[in-house]
């Protein structure tokens, strides 16, 4: 999946509804405590579990109001929840968010947010209905999803506290893992918001081990984020998905935890011209991620012939 980017007055209205929450909040430290987020917004948290089918068709029989059902398709949504790879839900009708208890916490946190950046956006409560991709068409679902992604990303980091520290950081695996401890998120979202800060060409990538596959691995689609800075987006729109794995399979080693790159790759922008980015990379068991980092353009090399001198 690509990130994608928001026009910038919907980015702006986002911005601000999130603003309102962290003032309200009393403008907290890092890391953010959603329980207080969700204390404030007058919001409930329940769990689900799609392992066990009989507690899920319980909870989403239990929401009702005045012994009315509030959802006109509950059969739908469950089919929704039981087939896809949902982690969470907001049915706002009833202020409820849903997550799926067998997600680790690190990953709950992320799903929590996202739902709870669902409930400040009215826009959103006239098509959410568990953010069911059958009862909304793929371009609305991306950008809904999109402003949602990007209203928990200035939600859980905090706006400019973020911010402030990313201007003072490397680009390196290294700092984004330590950020991510720091705001109390997980890699993998610090990673998302760390490249899209980047004003230079940085790709931020989430996928499976190269060398080590497994049975839910597309060739088509190899890469789980393709996470672009606007500067890459606009000058590398030709590196795609698939490019960028094939180099990861030569630049990374075997190991199965741990750093797996740290070297040099040349990639073409849309002029053909080369560059230099400098690509680290790092397994934390479960999947890779990695960060491709601009250093300068390539000169080109230009061939100047010898003249050729014949004695007769």
């Amino acid at each position: 999946m690509r990130n994608l980017y928001l026009r910038k007055t919907t980015a702006a209205e986002i911005d601000s509804q999130v603003r309102k929450v962290l003032r309200g909040l009393g403008n907290p430290k890092p890391p953010l405590r959603l329980d207080d987020a969700r204390e404030l917004l007058k919001l409930d948290r329940q769990y689900y579990s799609k392992t066990a089918d009989g507690i899920l068709r319980e909870t989403v029989s239990r929401l009702k109001v005045a012994g009315k059902q509030i959802l006109r398709r509950p059969a739908l949504l469950l089919e929704a929840i039981i087939q896809s790879e949902l982690k969470a839900l907001y049915v706002p009708d009833r202020k409820i968010i849903l997550l799926d208890e067998t997600v680790p916490d690190i990953k709950q946190r992320w799903s929590e947010s996202h739902e709870i950046v669902h409930s400040l956006l009215d826009w959103h409560g006239s098509v959410l209905l568990g953010d069911d991709r059958m009862t909304l068409n793929l371009t609305c679902h991306e950008q809904i999803e999109a402003e949602a992604n990007f209203g928990a990303g200035r939600l859980l980091f905090l706006q400019e506290q973020f911010e402030l520290v990313v201007r003072d950081s490397k680009p390196t695996m290294k700092a984004i893992r330590s950020l991510g401890h720091s705001f109390g998120n997980s890699i993998t979202s610090t990673l998302w918001r760390f490249v899209e800060m980047m004003d230079t060409p940085v790709l931020g990538i989430v996928s499976q081990h190269p060398h080590y596959t497994d049975e839910t691995f597309d060739p088509a689609e190899p890469c789980r984020y393709f996470v672009r800075s606007k500067s890459f987006a606009e000058k590398f729109s030709g590196v795609d998905e698939l490019t960028i794995f094939q180099v990861m399979r030569t630049k990374c080693g075997w190991r199965k935890y741990g750093p797996l790159a740290d070297d040099e790759v040349i990639l073409k922008d849309d002029n053909g011209e080369r560059h230099l980015f400098h690509f680290e990379a790092f397994h934390n068991r479960y999947e890779m991620l990695g960060v491709f980092v601009h250093r300068r353009a390539v000169e080109r090399s230009v061939a100047v012939p010898v003249p050729c001198v014949v004695n007769l």
